[in-house]
């Protein structure tokens, strides 16, 4: 099956930025302090012969993306940067016409085999896991998505309906999806608005008490600073998942600073994400932290939202992991486990709710898991992976156009926004926060949307 509307990859370029961090973020026990974009240029022809190009950006996250006991960092780092460069050249060599759903599904096939076979060139005792790979062909699979809906002078989240794509979802998902397509599952036009999910990572200092010595660069330092500066509503807590006393003192410490600071402001609703990257040992961990919460801080546990993967990101080897008491709860999210349809189908059997979205798994995938979600009427969330400048604004359009996503996290303002300052003229509303929440609605040129 084909379409006149196809196009085919000419030229696929990949480079590294350093981003420097202006304040080290710490999660699931790791602390990272600086890290690497991967950009992506392609250029596409339409099967009339016209070229156009499209662009991708995503931090390399190999940290998050890779976590071992067995690898220093910067093994994992050089490894995800090749993955990212030799997937490049697998692209390259695809010439196929198609539409970027198709193209990116059939070029992922690719991506078990070289994961382990870099690995072994690159003398690792580990193959290279199905997350890290994501990240790293992720600003490949937008430059795609971004250069179609570039080749026909359309928003992207536009040219998904069955006049551009040749296959229904069953294609890519199951039966459930015959005679469905993406267009049933994105919006037509980007929601004008979301609140913004800020990060307070486990090192965040709350108050001027825990400040050391200040960055002193003009932008707020403590939680409160920040609250006030940028309006505030949402807040993602960062947790330790094997210390229930510091998670709940720390969930307390921050409601503290949250009330008082958004007392003096008038505000009375504001809402809370946890996240305990992946570090409890079982479920029972988090009941305990609900129900600890609620006894002691009853508006506390009120503004908490959703709960984010609590334990292992090994579904199959930890099938006793089962979310169903805490998911009575609160909405509780798959996230590092997520990595295509089968592990969400397999999350919704171990009773997890909801789905977290990252455009650092790539723009086919997240469509794909998206409309699965909805389908199965999961909570959906769009956590980003610090992501700066573009990689943010791709993240936001990605939140933007999934109709039941109603915020979206962006913390690359807070760790590294350098990459911001040439964006932020263009679309001020994405990076001037001053009520809590951002403009996506500006979200909506061609491409990508931006």
């Amino acid at each position: 099956m084909s379409k006149t509307t196809d196009i085919r990859l000419q030229e696929v370029n990949c480079n590294f930025e350093a981003v420097p961090f202006r304040a080290p973020l710490k999660f699931g026990g790791r602390v990272v302090d600086g890290a690497f974009l991967i950009n992506v240029d392609v250029v596409v022809e339409t099967r009339n012969g016209r070229q156009t190009d499209g662009m991708g950006s995503m931090p390399l996250g190999n940290v998050w993306a890779w976590p071992t006991g067995s690898l220093e960092p910067e093994q994992t780092e050089a490894a995800m940067k090749k993955f990212a460069e030799e997937i490049c050249v697998v692209a390259g060599s695809y010439t196929e016409f198609g539409h970027p759903l198709d193209i990116m599904y059939n070029i992922s096939g690719e991506y078990h085999h070289l994961g382990k076979a870099l690995s072994q060139r690159l003398g690792l005792d580990e193959a290279i896991p199905e997350l890290a790979q994501l990240v790293s062909a992720s600003p490949l699979d937008a430059a795609v998505h971004d250069a179609y809906g570039r080749a026909h002078n359309l928003n992207s989240y536009n040219t998904l309906s069955k006049e551009f794509v040749s296959h229904d979802l069953s294609e890519y998902l199951d039966e459930q999806f015959a005679g469905e397509y993406l267009d049933q599952y994105t919006l037509r036009q980007p929601k004008e608005r979301l609140p913004l999910y800020h990060l307070v990572g486990a090192l965040d200092p709350l108050t001027d008490a825990d400040i050391g010595t200040r960055i002193n660069d003009g932008l707020p330092e403590t939680l409160g600073e920040w609250i006030t500066a940028d309006g505030l509503t949402h807040l993602k807590i960062k947790l330790s998942g094997d210390q229930i006393d510091w998670d709940v003192d720390r969930v307390f410490a921050i409601d503290r600073v949250a009330s008082e600071t958004q007392s003096a402001r008038g505000v009375d609703k504001w809402f809370y994400s946890c996240d305990f990257n992946e570090k409890c040992e079982n479920v029972a961990y988090v009941l305990e932290f609900l129900e600890r919460i609620r006894k002691e801080n009853p508006a506390a546990y009120d503004r908490i939202q959703y709960i984010e993967q609590p334990t292992s990101r090994d579904l199959e080897a930890n099938p006793d992991n089962k979310m169903h008491e805490a998911a009575k709860l609160k909405p509780v999210v798959i996230d590092e486990s997520l990595v295509d349809y089968d592990s969400l189908l397999l999350s919704r059997e171990l009773g997890y709710s909801g789905v977290a979205l990252k455009a650092c798994k790539g723009q086919t995938e997240s469509l794909l898991l998206a409309a699965a979600a909805q389908k199965f009427d999961m909570f959906l969330c769009v956590q980003d992976l610090t992501c700066p400048g573009y990689s943010f604004l791709h993240s936001a359009s990605l939140a933007a156009n999934i109709p039941t996503v109603t915020a979206i996290e962006g913390n690359g303002r807070q760790y590294c926004p350098g990459p911001n300052k040439k964006w932020a003229s263009r679309f001020p509303s994405m990076f001037n926060i001053t009520d809590g929440t951002v403009g996506t609605g500006a979200l909506k040129g061609v491409g990508l949307g931006f």
